[in-house]
């Protein structure tokens, strides 16, 4: 029986967890048989996305962009793993019709707690204005409203998050059981 391809969409604002949890959860889908690919944000605006910046049409432009790739993964059988920020719920849903076979992860992170684990030092930068349009701090993040997961990254640790993600695939039939 061919694998039947679908999209998990990770959603947050940057160092929420995103890529992190894309990574367990594409290899423990590999351990299970399935077909995967991770369209990790900033790898694909160093690739697919060079030269776009960072209006609004741009970022629109990169997730749909994202969101075209994912539907041709999905088309194909394959478990297409979107980690981007993807601000805007307006392409969000765009992408959720295009693709068809879409779930919507929120990985929910308040801006405090992102602050404390800025890695990058991008939150320091952009809270002194160095860095303009940064999304959640002065560009705006609009969170999903009903959002198949919703994954608190500042309460669950990753192995909590990625079986929460885990669960809900195998309970709603979109993989098969471990």
């Amino acid at each position: 029986m061919a694998q039947r391809g679908f999209t998990v969409w990770l959603t947050g604002l940057s160092g929420a967890g995103k890529s992190t949890l894309s990574v367990p959860i594409a290899q423990e889908l590999r351990r299970r048989g399935l077909q995967v690919e991770i369209l990790d944000g900033d790898e694909v605006r160093t690739n697919l996305s060079k030269g776009l910046g960072f209006s609004k049409e741009d970022r629109d432009t990169n997730i749909k962009r994202i969101g075209y790739v994912c539907k041709l993964l999905t088309r194909n059988g394959v478990v297409a793993i979107s980690a981007a920020i993807s601000p805007y719920r307006e392409i969000r849903d765009h992408n959720r019709r295009e693709i068809g076979h879409f779930i919507e992860v929120y990985v929910q992170c308040s801006l405090e707690a992102l602050t404390k684990r800025d890695v990058k030092g991008l939150y320091k930068k952009a809270l002194a204005g160095e860095i303009p349009h940064f999304t959640g701090v002065s560009d705006p993040y609009e969170p999903p409203l009903q959002p198949e997961i919703l994954i608190d990254s500042e309460r669950l640790s990753v192995d909590e998050s990625v079986r929460k993600i885990l669960d809900y695939l195998e309970q709603h039939d979109w993989i098969p059981r471990a």
